[in-house]
């Protein structure tokens, strides 16, 4: 045998022999480009205006008038990784919502065991200069002391100076804290500090973080805990909800309420507790819109008997009522849960006290139970004139009683001690403004 080499042509195909790139489908939108990262992972590089979204969603609609303060750990506990990831999810975040016609003040603050605000509130006008701004930002690496940053933040963040000429004092102040590294000092006293002054906080960390976090915001409706780094960047859309719910939770931003609270001021309840629920009442109106169109709030505080501390038509701004709410006074004798009921009935839900006609109305009764024996009849007369009786009840109480006194479970929220009632701050104001 002999062997002959034979040169044969074939028409050629192109066959792919590669993994598939995970920037195939062309995920990123709007003019975004796909930057792949490993075998199926990418990231988007989204053009300015956009990024509502991993993957260059349209701007997010941020329409909501705040003042709009983020206060950015800086700290050697978060690391060097930690606060780039920071700044890289606050430049696409405000990409996405700051526009000429943004209603929004916004600053930057950032801290370690010092506190610095590199960007005051309302400095910028335009995304361009804000965005250099934050470009500017740099890792400190000192100790985590988030309690001190929060107590400077809600001493100096929302100055009356001339750089604040353009910030309201009638708007919602909104703090967005984000951190990944635990507190070396104590950040309770210095949250609920910063809420007395009229501060409402948002909370952005990782899953260990959400214990902390929730002792900072006092409800956990107000914290986002993100699972991984990536993960952090999808929750841009429930930031941008929970900032816009300050002042206007859904359900209440499209409708009229005249809301009364009733405030069990006795002995049973004692002044440390009532001090507590005093807070809890102060801290849900900034949930809402006051003035004479959207919400009009009115407080009634009872021992034996009820006072109307103030009426629906007395205050016309949240921070009227706020100011208001300071100055309650702790009553301690006996409780009379129908005596308040009655009242509210008789001298606060009336249009000569300021009551809407054809408004949803309803009375939120804060007790630890006592004296609701009498309480059942002026709660039933209350629903047949169409006024929501909310019942929240904290401590050990017969539920039959509660349930005559509500009229139904939805209306029923029982809490077994006064420091897990900020945790049902948002049930309660979402079951309200059904």
């Amino acid at each position: 045998f002999r062997w002959k080499p034979v040169l044969i042509k074939h028409p050629s195909r192109c066959f792919r022999t590669v993994c598939p790139d995970p920037c195939d489908s062309q995920p990123c939108q709007n003019g975004g480009t796909c930057v792949p990262e490993g075998l199926d992972r990418y990231h988007c590089l989204c053009l300015l205006g956009y990024g509502g979204d991993v993957h260059c969603a349209a701007k997010l609609s941020l329409e909501c008038s705040v003042d709009l303060l983020f206060l950015m750990d800086s700290s050697a506990g978060v690391t060097l990784e930690g606060f780039l990831r920071f700044k890289a999810f606050l430049k696409r975040f405000l990409q996405a919502v700051v526009g000429q016609d943004s209603p929004m003040s916004v600053g930057v603050a950032q801290y370690d065991d010092k506190v610095k605000i590199p960007i005051e509130l309302g400095q910028h006008k335009d995304a361009f200069s804000l965005m250099k701004s934050i470009d500017a930002l740099n890792f400190s690496g000192g100790r985590t002391l988030t309690g001190r940053a929060l107590q400077y933040i809600a001493q100096h963040g929302f100055r009356s100076t001339p750089v604040f000429a353009d910030v309201q004092d009638d708007l919602p102040r909104v703090v967005v804290l984000l951190t990944d590294s635990k507190s070396q000092d104590s950040v309770a006293e210095a949250a609920k500090y910063a809420k007395d002054q009229n501060l409402f906080l948002i909370g952005i960390g990782s899953s260990f973080m959400r214990a902390e976090l929730t002792t900072v915001t006092g409800s956990p409706q107000q914290t986002i805990v993100y699972s991984d780094p990536q993960d952090l960047f999808n929750r841009m859309p429930e930031l941008q909800r929970k900032i816009c719910s300050v002042g206007n939770p859904e359900g209440c931003q499209t409708q009229s309420l005249d809301l009364a609270f009733a405030v069990d001021a006795s002995s049973g309840v004692g002044l440390e507790n009532f001090l507590r629920l005093r807070h809890f009442v102060r801290s849900s109106c900034l949930h809402f819109v006051i003035n004479r169109d959207v919400t009009q709030i009115a407080l009634v505080i009872y021992g034996s008997k009820a006072h109307t501390v103030f009426a629906l038509d007395t205050h016309t701004s949240s921070s009227a009522v706020l100011q208001a709410l300071d100055q309650v006074p702790f009553l301690g004798d006996s409780a009379s849960a129908g005596s308040a009921l009655l009242h509210v009935y008789s001298d606060v839900m009336t249009v000569q006290k300021g009551a809407r006609p054809g408004v949803n109305k309803a009375v939120v009764l804060l007790t630890n139970g006592g004296g609701m024996q009498d309480a059942a009849a002026p709660a039933q007369q209350l629903r047949h004139n169409g006024i929501l009786v909310f019942v929240v009840v904290i401590g050990d109480t017969e539920r039959d009683t509660l349930l005559r006194v509500a009229g139904s479970p939805t209306y029923l929220v029982h809490i077994s001690s006064y420091e897990d009632l900020q945790h049902y701050q948002g049930l309660i104001i979402e079951r309200i403004c059904e």
